[in-house]
């Protein structure tokens, strides 16, 4: 006799703070409904044979065996080197002696390459898949961590931990990406998002180097200048991830920025502007509520006619997606990752009623993400963007988080 094991994983929608989670900035993914699975059974001896029957569609590399053990990576964005990573972190931390192979079979509604870290899925899944075969003794978190570790450790993508945690825990969190590594579940979880494939192909590990680089390139300037005073210094530092950035506030670095280059005078202030409206977002999750004053002071003038003139019952809902179209605005002029094509869905996305819009993820493609009122016009919304050149889209509420789906004898 034998046992046969089905996890299943969500995809997560980048909703808020997007490219921050690696400066130690608190993020706040959402689990969507999409969700991977990987059926299982063990064999006994100790090898893992893994089939994707989505790649296999793809007419891609589609299959990978390995022995339990630290593994090579194969490189070149190959599905296995993920479930790799996650062997090889679970050996280094004394689990070997308690594995055994299995013969593995892939299924995923999550379009890889969007921007709706279907890695992070496949990683999330297959370690929540050995935790409860093998009787580890792993929590939520552990099981967040090993999956993180895996991508940024072992595969050597330069990711943050926004993807393994949103898909661990689901819902709606707010993760604070510095040790210890705390999530808040929040409780405001009555939203419905378009999600939106674009088509575009993108690559996390394309883009996250390039835009730290040009973070570090500026702390640089900022800390070896006499003109800076040394009380702001003691908040920066020289890597993207070494700054209080929370700490600063536009007001007191803004006269330093024009001795920087225009990319790293761009990022440093996206970083700081993004945070600001990811803070209030946060009290509406909570519903905690913003004021006019505050919002009159980090949102347009046509955001605000917007608010002003939205129905009582629908004002979280519209603070929200303008606080989300704001973001998206600082990934297109301050961070520079959209293209010519996503802001067309944007605009097609609003246009059809959405109360906010933004990329999800790395950008250069990928994902958007809309906050929508309900399905119909949810589905209005995705009809609008596959007119402006979308591949395609779900309506999605707010999803579950890694779950074990069954376990059978045969």
């Amino acid at each position: 006799m034998s046992t046969q094991f089905i996890v299943s994983s969500p995809g997560r929608a980048d909703f808020l703070n997007t490219h921050q989670d690696y400066k130690g900035l608190p993020v706040v993914p959402v689990a969507i409904n999409l969700r991977l699975y990987i059926s299982a059974n063990i064999t006994g001896n100790k090898t893992f044979n893994v089939r994707s029957i989505d790649l296999e569609r793809y007419d891609e590399p589609s299959t990978d065996s390995f022995d339990i053990g630290l593994n090579e990576m194969r490189g070149g964005k190959f599905f296995g080197d993920y479930l790799r990573g996650v062997l090889n972190v679970l050996v280094k931390r004394g689990f070997a002696d308690r594995l055994r192979g299995m013969d593995l079979t892939i299924r995923s509604n999550i379009p890889i390459g969007s921007g709706l870290a279907s890695s992070a899925a496949l990683e999330v899944a297959f370690t929540e898949l050995l935790n409860h075969a093998f009787n580890l003794g792993l929590n939520r978190k552990d099981v967040a961590e090993i999956s993180f570790e895996a991508e940024n450790v072992e595969v050597g993508i330069p990711c943050g931990r926004l993807d393994q945690y949103g898909v661990a825990f689901g819902g709606i969190i707010r993760l604070n990406c510095r040790p210890p590594y705390e999530v808040e579940m929040l409780p405001f979880k009555d939203l419905m998002f378009a999600i939106i494939d674009s088509g575009i192909r993108h690559s996390t590990g394309d883009i996250h180097p390039k835009r730290q680089m040009e973070i570090n390139i500026g702390l640089r300037t900022l800390m070896e200048s006499k003109s800076v005073p040394e009380e702001l210094k003691a908040k920066l530092g020289y890597r993207f991830d070494q700054p209080l950035w929370e700490n600063i506030s536009e007001e007191e670095i803004n006269d330093y920025l024009s001795i920087l280059d225009e990319p790293s005078r761009k990022r440093i202030l996206f970083t700081i502007k993004m945070h600001k409206l990811t803070l209030m977002a946060l009290r509406i999750l909570k519903f905690e509520g913003v004021g006019m004053e505050e919002l009159a002071s980090n949102l347009s003038v046509e955001s605000q006619k917007r608010i002003r003139s939205s129905p009582a019952d629908e004002l979280n809902y519209v603070v929200l997606g303008e606080i989300m179209n704001a973001q998206h605005a600082l990934l297109r002029d301050l961070y520079e990752v959209s293209l010519p094509e996503i802001e067309n869905m944007c605009e097609a996305a609003l246009s059809a009623g959405a109360y906010g819009v933004k990329l999800s993820g790395a950008g250069m493609g990928g994902s958007i993400i809309a906050l929508v009122k309900n399905e119909e016009v949810g589905k209005r919304v995705i009809d609008a963007c596959i007119s402006a050149g979308a591949r395609s889209g779900w309506v999605s509420g707010v999803g579950e988080g890694v779950r074990i789906e069954k376990t059978t004898k045969i």
